[in-house]
């Protein structure tokens, strides 16, 4: 038993010291968790703006732009898909590769050719496991994104709408990333950012940020040089901002995760410590009984010889 006792003692080393690992990363996430909500809350307002400015001058224009333009028979379509570059985060990858590939599934059925662009080496991985083309893959700043490297995810994907569809280009961009919804809730989406759907009546007059019947706008030098101008912000605003939701998620997603492993390795911990308390009273309890068992023996041959 005492073999079994020195098993039982390292198992509980093992995890105590697997407990503090997971527990420094799950302090390590709910602090990075604060820096992320602000920046996500930071980010929004920008947007929105941005929203309602692109919206004003396409509505408010009679011009027919290529980036707000519905194909008649649109043929190909890009979907941006945000991925971390490392795990220990629950379902946090897996659901939002799940959610791509519902949206895959659905344009595919639609008659349209996908083109894939990745960011985060787990969507990375994921894709070339499966032999899968991707366009252009993003690693390395998942953690925490710059406005600077959401500039270069929308570089190349505005390039793709620009482009002619016989030439590699697309007609319409999708991304799918993680909302953060809150602390315990997050939730993948699945959005279209092109070509931009304008809404009409009072939808489009809340986009646009005023009441009443949605005015018309004279241009210089041209509308088309304006959403020219606005619409690449547009695009680098949202991925920007789907970015910063998908690094808080992570974060988030981290937390949970390591909270629930500390938890765990903790009971784990108690049914060793259990088992082994265990052991060593069975340890105590055989000494005790070779103890009496040699005292009585002992006694029967003192015993016999003074017979």
């Amino acid at each position: 038993m005492g073999a079994q006792l020195r098993v039982y003692k390292r198992r509980i080393k093992s995890v105590t010291a697997t407990k503090k690992i997971t527990r420094a990363m799950e302090m390590i996430a709910a602090s990075r968790i604060i820096k992320a909500q602000r920046r996500v809350a930071a980010s929004e307002p920008y947007a929105t703006e941005l929203t309602r400015a692109v919206t004003a001058v396409a509505g408010g224009s009679a011009t027919s732009h290529p980036l707000l333009t519905e194909a008649e028979q649109p043929k190909r379509a890009a979907v941006l898909l945000i991925t971390s570059d490392r795990g220990l985060a629950g379902g946090y990858n897996s659901n939002a590769i799940k959610a791509a590939e519902q949206l895959n599934e659905r344009l595919t059925a639609e008659g349209k050719e996908i083109v894939s662009f990745i960011v985060g080496s787990k969507g990375v991985a994921y894709y070339g496991f499966r032999d899968r083309p991707v366009r252009e893959s993003f690693t390395g700043f998942t953690d925490n994104p710059t406005y600077a490297d959401a500039k270069t995810v929308a570089a190349s994907l505005i390039e793709a709408v620009q482009q002619e569809t016989a030439e590699g280009g697309v007609d319409e961009l999708h991304i799918v990333y993680t909302e953060f919804v809150s602390m315990m809730t997050q939730t993948p989406v699945r959005n279209r950012m092109l070509p931009l759907t304008l809404e009409t009546g009072e939808q489009a007059q809340e986009a646009a940020g005023g009441k009443g019947v949605l005015p018309l706008y004279d241009f210089e030098p041209s509308a088309e040089d304006v959403l020219d101008a606005l619409l690449p912000r547009y695009v680098e605003s949202r991925v920007y901002n789907a970015l910063l939701q998908a690094a808080a998620s992570k974060h988030a997603a981290t937390r949970r995760a390591m909270k629930s492993a500390t938890d765990n390795a903790e009971e784990l911990i108690k049914s060793l410590t259990r088992l082994a308390n265990a052991a060593r009273q069975a340890d105590i309890t055989q000494e005790i009984s070779e103890i009496v068992g040699g005292a009585s023996a002992l006694a029967d041959a003192n015993a016999g010889s003074d017979r």
